[in-house]
């Protein structure tokens, strides 16, 4: 018989089963583990899982420990250390697959099994995604099933009864989480909150031509926005991000001036502010990309207890680099006044223009500065008539720019030169760049903004997403009498790009293309469901503060949080689910079942039966059935021939008791005693009431 054909052991089936659940508790951190610990862990589960299909005998004790004085090795020339958390976790993920090699007994398989369950605390050091945490639950069900196994050495339970038996031990332990989740003090992170890598936002603090554009096929979440009134008009919302100034006729940059090297432009709130909430996924800059004409916010973040926001005019940034997910609350200024106030350094960066760097641009743009109508104007009259010109030159707006461009014009150092020229179709930034160059060229200070514009209603939530495929980037002129103006030239050719509500679809081909033309309403249905569900779980679960903890006690009637209040209101939530367990299991307890009403009957024969003088067998139930009896009387008449019981009498006792069995027991046995039944029980107890005379004084007589 072949391994296929032979069915498994009761060990190998368990043993295949909690090889299963580790393999769950170890896939995610095959992303940030070592190469050869994650091919190594996964050669070891196979063999094992092998040995335990082929019903083979393990490794001998020294191939496992060659084998772990290889992985500490190992280890200490990947991380160069054998403590810390990156090395720690290196080792117990080795140790981990390691053991499966000398799993034979129960207490093996115990060992593997909390080493599974450490795993996957581990797992959230790196990553709290709810999808991670949703395989983490899987993965718990399934070591509480391999679990139970362990703990039932006997025979052969199926998997379905332990498998049962874990999903309702999970939902036992649900209430005891929500209380202590909710009530629990919230107390300071022992290490730094995990860098999601689902959340690095596509924003830089620089920026070459393409860059941009590369990130329209990024469809990922950048940013969520929550407003607790009327949103502004979808062409107003302008996420701002990293202000570029400098240019080295390749590379758009951010000079600094804008944090710390002069008094920035002044804010001045004009129209009514509107609250809005940002959680921001991770990344590496200090520029916080928030509404243009934000004019106040706070890190409302409990992980974030150190992290602040200052403002530098419009610009609002980081005291350090944005390395975790954060929530913001903020408020916007629906109008709003700018007052200038830089600096001469700042506008001559502002004005700049590198040496021979797209010189045909740049005569062009002298001649335009030339025209009799535009000797005299304003920078605002010059800004409009760059646009005019952009409508009126057939420019066009593409998400892929350099498919139309020649193997020339693509290596040539005058991009700038090339897309204003001569091909005439790009993205957001050759429109802002080669606007902000135009400008300079003219002498007007200008620059470029990077961030995104547009957001996405989430229909089941009510929150606006910001895709990555959502970055944008804009120019600004500067005027003495206003300051920094804001102006897209996108808008001059592709006005739909910024009054739309969703992101935008770069072109495709083949199966991409179907699926991009493949709108089916529960597919969005289902996605703006997942996106929902995820933004609760990083607004509810990670991002639940102190404060917000004050507040729900608050609404509870409990003022003053302190570590006295949140023991005694603690105390109270688990006292509480402790009686409701108890009702619980009271009122589902194993009941017997109801008495029957023949039981008195069956009572009164074992009485009339113990006064004749035959008495129950050890082992008989209760109430003792007539049948019992009958073989009773039997086996009296037979083991005491001293004793005289009439044959009449016997014959009669048996025919009485055959009947109430039949009674009873019949096909159309009624569920209670009837007339007869209780006549049957009449006779029976007279014929087992003793003569009144014994034998002895009858015979004198």
């Amino acid at each position: 018989m072949t391994a296929l054909q032979r069915p498994l052991t009761r060990e190998a089936r368990d043993t295949l089963w909690l090889l299963g659940a580790l393999t769950l508790a170890l896939a995610p951190h095959a992303d940030h583990l070592p190469l050869w610990c994650s091919a190594g862990v996964a050669g070891s589960l196979l063999w094992r899982a092998w040995l335990a299909w082929q019903d083979r005998a393990l490794p001998p004790r020294w191939v496992l420990f060659v084998a772990l004085l290889t992985a500490i090795g190992l280890t200490w020339n990947s991380h160069r250390m054998l403590l810390g958390r990156e090395a720690g976790v290196t080792l117990v993920v080795v140790l981990s697959g390691l053991k499966t090699l000398e799993l034979r007994a129960r207490r093996d398989a115990f060992v593997v099994t909390l080493l599974g369950f450490f795993l996957i605390l581990t797992q959230f050091m790196y990553s709290q995604h709810m999808l991670v945490a949703l395989l983490m639950l899987l993965a718990t069900w399934a070591l509480l099933v391999a679990l139970i196994l362990a703990q039932r050495p006997a025979g052969r339970p199926p998997v379905q009864e332990a498998a049962g038996e874990a999903a309702r031990a999970l939902a036992y332990g649900i209430p005891l989480m929500v209380v202590l989740f909710v009530l629990f003090p919230r107390i300071g992170p022992l290490w730094r909150l995990p860098s999601d890598a689902a959340g690095k936002t596509g924003l830089s603090d620089d920026l070459r031509l393409g860059q941009v554009a590369s990130l329209a096929m990024d469809d990922g979440i950048a940013m969520y926005v929550r407003f607790k009134g009327a949103r502004p008009p979808a062409e107003a919302l302008y996420f701002r991000g990293p202000v570029l100034d400098e240019f080295d006729g390749q590379t758009w940059r951010a000079s600094g001036l804008s944090i710390s090297g002069f008094t920035p432009d002044r804010l001045t709130q004009v129209g009514p502010a509107i609250d809005y909430e940002v959680t921001l996924e991770p990344t590496q800059l200090r520029s916080t990309p928030l509404l243009e004409g934000t004019v106040s916010a706070t890190v409302t973040s409990p992980a974030q207890s150190g992290l602040t926001l200052a403002s530098s005019g419009v610009d609002w940034f980081f005291t350090t680099p944005l390395q975790e997910r954060v929530q913001i609350s903020a408020k916007v200024a629906s109008l709003y006044r700018l007052e200038a106030a830089n600096g001469p350094e700042a506008l001559r960066i502002a004005r700049s223009l590198p040496q021979g760097v797209n010189p045909r641009t740049l005569a062009w743009a002298r001649a335009f500065r030339e025209r009799p109508e535009l000797a005299s104007a304003t920078p605002t009259v010059l800004a409009q008539a760059v646009l005019a010109h952009i409508r009126q030159a057939r420019f066009s707006y593409t998400l892929t720019p350099g498919e139309d461009t020649s193997p020339e014009q693509s290596r040539s150092p005058d991009q700038i030169d090339v897309f204003w020229l001569d091909r005439r179709s790009g993205f957001c930034e050759h429109f802002a760049t080669a606007f902000a160059i135009v400008m300079r060229a003219m002498g007007i200070p200008s620059r470029v903004v990077t961030g995104y514009q547009g957001a996405e209603l989430n229909a089941v939530s009510g929150v606006y997403a910001v895709r990555q495929s959502q970055a944008h980037a804009w120019a600004e002129y500067w005027q003495a009498d206003t300051g920094w103006i804001r102006i897209d030239p996108t808008a001059a050719v592709a006005p739909d790009r910024i009054n739309r509500s969703k992101p935008l679809r770069a072109p495709s081909t083949g199966l991409q293309a179907a699926f991009n033309r493949w709108d089916n309403p529960l597919w969005q249905q289902a996605r703006a469901i997942w996106e929902a569900g995820n933004y609760r779980w990083n607004t509810w679960v990670l991002q639940y503060s102190r404060g917000q903890q004050a507040e729900l006690l608050g609404k509870l009637g409990w003022d003053g949080l302190n570590w006295e209040n949140l023991a005694r209101i603690m105390a109270i939530g688990l006292s509480g689910l402790s009686l409701i367990g108890v009702a619980w299991l009271w009122l589902t307890r194993e009941r017997a079942p109801l008495a029957s009403k023949w039981n008195p009957l069956l009572h009164r024969i074992e009485k009339a039966f113990i006064r004749m003088g035959v008495r129950p067998l050890p082992g008989w139930p209760s109430p003792i059935p007539a049948s019992f009896w009958r073989q009773a009387l039997t086996s009296a008449a037979a083991n005491t021939p001293n004793r005289h019981i009439p044959a009449d009498k016997l014959r009669a006792l048996d025919a009485h008791l055959s009947a109430l069995d039949r009674l009873r027991y019949g096909p159309n046995a009624p569920a209670q005693p009837t007339k007869q039944a209780s006549q049957l029980v009449q006779m029976i107890e007279q014929l087992s009431r003793p003569d009144k005379q014994t034998p002895a004084r009858a015979a004198r007589r």
